[in-house]
């Protein structure tokens, strides 16, 4: 008596066949070069460790600071910052700060995607002339053009008002606006302005109710970067603004190093403060940004 072996289809496995139902097995991890970590933990105590200092600074006294410049605070004293916050300068500095990065943000979103929308969507001779002088724009930082741009500002009456920074401010950020939104606009199919027009919708009604909803990334991005940007700016309000009542924090920080100069302590405070609004918005929309520009390489 003979027994027949049966082969077992291809692709299967012999053996206990799994169960139903249960979870694939997870490769396990591989970690990197440990040099590349050691590498990055360099790096982030390197960024730190300033931001670090300046805010314990504003815990010591001056006499700690001076006996023991990188020690911690025997007793973590916050008169100094109490003062700071108390105090109308600060605040007022806060405000202005806001208003030139809000007013500077609205305009490069609104401008930006309405230029960006008929250099992605519209065909027109001297279409890639327009988008190559924008892309050229990203070469002409504002520190090269500040004393022409001192000038036109002075001309038009805009000195020492917040309207002579947000103007400029707008300017210089529209070209890194355009380069960003453009890859999203033209990545909208044409299909679905196609459907859109059929069913009666104008091109401006295209324009708010499909393109600035599907380029929302976008916008978000270049947004942040934009009030970043002018929350940080230094160069263009300290030609610009010469009256106290109008400074922005950047500004506000050198004038208070300025008054304050042997209070070290007090403008380690002041300059902690002026940072925290800054890199709390960095932190929260850290994820828009790095997905924006991915999605604007991607397009």
């Amino acid at each position: 008596m003979s027994t027949t072996t049966t082969a077992a289809p291809l692709g299967t496995t012999t053996g206990r066949a799994p169960l139903q139902g249960s979870a694939p097995t997870k490769a396990p991890r591989r970690w990197g070069n440990p040099l590349a970590y050691a590498a990055a933990v360099l790096v982030i105590i390197a960024m730190l460790a300033p931001v670090i200092f300046i805010i314990i600074g504003g815990f010591r006294s001056n006499a700690e600071l001076t006996a023991d410049p990188a020690g911690l605070p025997q007793t973590w004293n916050v008169g100094n910052y109490l003062d700071v916050l108390t105090g109308g300068i600060f605040w007022q500095e806060v405000a202005n700060s806001t208003i030139a990065a809000g007013s500077t943000t609205i305009g490069v979103v609104l401008l930006g995607l309405m230029a960006s929308y008929v250099l992605a969507r519209y065909r027109f001779r001297g279409r890639a002339v327009l988008y190559s002088l924008f892309a050229a724009g990203l070469m002409f930082p504002i520190t090269v053009a500040i004393t022409p741009l001192y000038i036109v500002v002075k001309n038009l009456g805009l000195m020492n008002s917040l309207g002579g920074v947000i103007l400029p401010q707008i300017a210089f950020a529209l070209p890194t606006t355009i380069i960003i939104l453009v890859p999203f606009l033209r990545a909208i199919p044409n299909e679905i302005e196609e459907a859109a027009f059929i069913d009666g919708c104008s091109r401006i009604g295209f324009f708010w109710r499909m393109v600035v909803p599907l380029a929302m990334p976008g916008v978000i991005t270049v947004g942040i970067l934009a009030f970043i940007a002018s929350w940080n700016s230094y160069l263009l309000p300290l030609f610009i603004l010469n009256d106290q009542a109008t400074f922005t924090l950047p500004l506000g920080v050198q004038a208070f190093s300025s008054q304050y100069s042997v209070d070290t302590a007090k403008v380690l405070a002041f300059t902690s403060l002026s940072m925290i609004p800054a890199l709390l918005f960095f932190a929260f929309f850290e994820r828009r940004i790095v997905g924006g520009l991915t999605g604007a390489v991607k397009g």
